[in-house]
């Protein structure tokens, strides 16, 4: 399956400020496919290590960390050569060698002709405990889920994908059942690798469904074992509390739905550890528009979304048979998938700053405000074709964003202070934005 993000890996390929790349993920959204596919169309020639319960590279990593020593040894375990020009370096669950990420360092000050790229389920974690290496001597790149256009592309309709690449929304209008199709086939499918995979092989839901369960249930299995024990209850007791959080009209995150009288405090190392494996995208509140937004973060009220909508949809229950009827499926638990979809696809673009606003008095409500770098721009997520927004009026009244965002059902259009942007576009908000600053 395409990802965008090859584009990304050939850029730092090309690049001649490059240094060993570490692609940053939740479990199984494709970050060793994406490795290996990278090295199967960039270079002659991968040498591919995984350090999961692999005592030999504990071993040659655990002595001094000279590079010559260390593309010896590497060199022995993989039976070849290692030309620097024309091999790409594979460090696959690389966290479980704590020494293989500080090598890192020492390829990028004694040997940064070497290509290298690594990935790991908990490097998230790993890097926030301190793992010992300069931040400023590596690249990263974040990996989720496909977005609505990768999976446009890998089910088939790669032409409805370039013609909203092409912003030619006039158009896509006259398509519009074709977009509003697909979108509701991945409001249910999601965007993990496996399960798009079924999807475009087998078009049986259930057998999707089944493969959501299935990494639900490895996610549960990975912070038993990997999470400290005193925090697994707690972790467990936030995933699960998620779909009924976002099922409520106002979506910020209660800690007394976990349990009465539950307190922040008691919770902050298990939300970490779900933020910091990619699991959870912590959405904090803004009660202004000064720029830059993180300035104005208010870190006690949040929104709390899973990394994809189609495991948001497994632990509700959610059923195929809602695929057929009509367009209920995008008014499902209050519009929570949609806001879910919404926030998925933002999260995909680069560097964007991404909050939601409510008032003091909690009267005005915007789902999502992005900084652009200089721009705040308030979104409003619709589920369907409602044209109504309140909320963005007031708050363009309030602080005169140069433009506002609705994103609904409905077809692209642009009026003074607002632009309608469909649900099936959102992730080529940037773009838009840029076509009408």
């Amino acid at each position: 399956m395409y990802r965008i993000a090859l584009e990304k890996l050939f850029k730092w390929k090309n690049s001649k400020y490059r240094k060993p790349l570490i692609i940053e993920g939740a479990r199984q959204v494709g970050k060793t496919s994406l490795m290996k596919e990278f090295g199967k169309q960039a270079y002659t020639d991968t040498v591919y290590i995984n350090f999961d319960s692999n005592s030999r590279m504990t071993g040659l990593f655990a002595s001094d960390l000279d590079t010559d020593r260390l593309i010896m040894g590497l060199e022995l375990y993989a039976g070849k050569k290692i030309d620097p020009d024309n091999t790409l370096l594979i460090f696959d669950e690389v966290q479980e060698v704590p020494r293989a990420l500080t090598s890192l360092k020492y390829f990028y000050e004694n040997a940064p002709q070497y290509h290298i790229v690594c990935a790991g389920f908990l490097l998230g974690i790993a890097l926030h405990e301190g793992t010992s290496f300069p931040v400023g001597k590596v690249d990263f790149l974040k990996l989720y889920p496909l977005s609505f256009r990768e999976f446009l592309m890998a089910v088939g309709k790669e032409r409805f994908a370039s013609l909203l690449d092409r912003q030619d929304f006039q158009m896509a209008a006259s398509f519009r059942q074709t977009y509003i199709d697909a979108l509701k086939q991945y409001y249910y499918v999601g965007g993990m690798p496996e399960a798009v995979q079924s999807f475009v092989e087998n078009k049986d839901l259930q057998e999707v469904r089944n493969i959501q369960k299935r990494i639900l249930a490895a996610y549960e299995q990975d912070y038993s074992k990997h999470a400290p024990n005193e925090i697994v209850p707690r972790i467990r007791m936030l995933w699960n509390s998620i779909p009924s959080q976002l099922a409520k009209e106002n979506k910020k995150f209660f800690y007394g739905l976990l349990r009465e009288g539950a307190r922040a405090k008691e919770y902050e190392a298990a939300m970490m550890w779900l933020c910091d494996c990619g699991l959870v995208h912590k959405v904090s509140r803004v009660n202004t528009a000064g720029i830059p937004l993180k300035a104005y973060e208010d870190l006690k009220a949040f929104k709390l979304f899973l990394v994809d909508v189609g495991l948001l949809g497994c632990m509700a229950g959610l059923h195929p048979h809602t695929l057929l009827d009509g367009n209920d499926l995008f008014m499902e638990f209050k519009g929570a998938l949609t806001e879910q979809y919404v926030c998925q696809q933002l999260k995909t673009i680069e560097d964007l700053g991404i909050y939601y606003y409510t008032n003091d008095r909690s009267s005005c409500e915007v789902d999502f405000v992005i900084d652009l770098g200089g721009q705040v721009v308030p979104v409003e997520a619709k589920a369907e074709i409602n044209l109504k927004a309140k909320s963005l009026k007031t708050f363009q009244e309030r602080f005169a964003p140069a433009v506002s965002i609705r994103t609904s059902m409905a077809d692209f259009k642009k009026e003074d202070w607002l632009i309608n942007v469909p649900l099936y576009a959102i992730d080529h908000l940037t773009g838009i934005l840029s076509e009408f600053s």
